[in-house]
């Protein structure tokens, strides 16, 4: 499903990915190890963290990756915790939840 503000997925990955290059061990975070069974898997790892399979770009960015088909590798992510990145969704106006979208945009976006 195509995004109606093209720029939000874009924008959405910036932002956790530089949440995940600055945050410090102490801060409110979620540190997660990547297990071998994740390796070509993101969703699983959404599912792990998040309890559901929809936020794989959170994953993506974290990790660092390029595209959704490249292998994860075995290593520490730091991940927004579930209000940090419900804020950074508001914030780049990007949601993955289909079940939260409507129109090809966020229903929450009015």
């Amino acid at each position: 499903m195509i995004e109606q503000n093209t720029n939000a997925a874009r924008s959405f990955y910036r932002a956790v990915r530089e949440f995940s290059l600055r945050t410090n061990g102490w801060d409110n975070a979620v540190f997660y190890e990547v297990k071998p069974d994740e390796k070509w898997d993101l969703t699983l790892v959404s599912e792990r963290v998040y309890g559901n399979r929809y936020e794989f770009l959170t994953i993506m960015a974290a990790a660092g990756l390029d595209r959704a088909d490249m292998p994860l590798p075995q290593i520490k992510l730091v991940l927004p915790v579930q209000g940090q990145l419900l804020k950074f969704k508001r914030a780049t106006g990007f949601e993955s939840n289909p079940e939260q979208r409507k129109d090809f945009k966020a229903t929450w976006d009015k």
